[in-house]
């Protein structure tokens, strides 16, 4: 399987030192064609405006889409998430362009600027379950978004309490009135979608390797659903003795 990490801007680099530690050569991508040599793709976590301008510069948002609708597997972390969501709110004026797939609402910077920056020990019994280890994983939030709301085909993986005391005032977030946010008591800060995983956090920056490794199996997973699935159709239609070797139009 080759994993491709988009290398514009931000922290691809530890995402590459990421999979060499669990025995994984990543490709760096920088241009359309590229991903048409790769299984799977991480867009990492950076500065997802400029990531945008750098996508549109190297005329990257049509092949990612194509990429995304393919069913390959996509993680997007942080600003990552930002560009697979379908929709972003608190964002600069004049709108964000985005890759989208995700169904979800994401706030572009919910908890608010680089000072409000913090690490947390998380709740995560779902990649415990899948991936083994402790029921917590640390967590890396840096100027982070989060995950406001989410459709039906979307599961949640992990999610964050949020209350005055460990949230910025709405002023310092830099709310616009129009984002229409209510009061939350906690938001979404991993979920998956089918062949979509996101985290509003930085897992590429700790030493726990399993969300990594969740998003290996995704690959894997998808990989043998589809073996089987033309598996099943060439069954269904088996070829008898003298059957041309031409397609037969019904």
């Amino acid at each position: 399987m080759a994993v491709g990490v988009l290398a514009l801007q931000g922290s691809f680099n530890e995402h590459m030192a990421a999979l060499r530690r669990i025995g994984v050569k990543g490709v760096e991508v920088r241009r359309p064609e590229q991903l048409e040599s790769i299984d799977s793709l991480i867009i990492p976590g950076g500065e997802s405006t400029t990531m945008a301008k750098l996508a549109n510069y190297h005329n990257l948002f049509p092949a990612l889409r194509e990429f995304v609708n393919s069913g390959k597997p996509v993680w997007g972390t942080c600003a990552g998430l930002i560009f697979l969501a379908d929709k972003a709110v608190g964002v600069k004026a004049g709108g964000q362009e985005l890759v989208g797939g995700l169904n979800c609402t994401v706030h572009r910077n919910y908890f608010g600027s680089q000072l409000q920056s913090f690490e947390t020990e998380l709740s995560v019994p779902k990649l415990a379950e899948k991936e083994g280890g402790p029921d917590v994983c640390r967590a890396v939030f840096i100027r982070a978004p989060a995950i406001l709301e989410v459709g039906a085909d979307v599961e949640v993986l992990a999610d964050y309490p949020v209350s005055s005391d460990n949230l910025p005032s709405m002023a310092t977030r830099g709310e616009d009135k129009e984002d229409n946010i209510g009061p939350l008591d906690k938001v979404i800060v991993a979920v998956r979608q089918g062949n979509l995983l996101g985290t509003a956090f930085h897992p590429e920056l700790t030493a726990d390797t399993r969300w990594h490794s969740l998003f290996l199996r995704m690959g894997e997973e998808i990989g043998e659903r589809r073996l089987q699935c033309i598996t099943t159709n060439s069954d269904d239609h088996p070829k008898g003795k003298g059957t041309p070797d031409l397609p037969i139009f019904e």
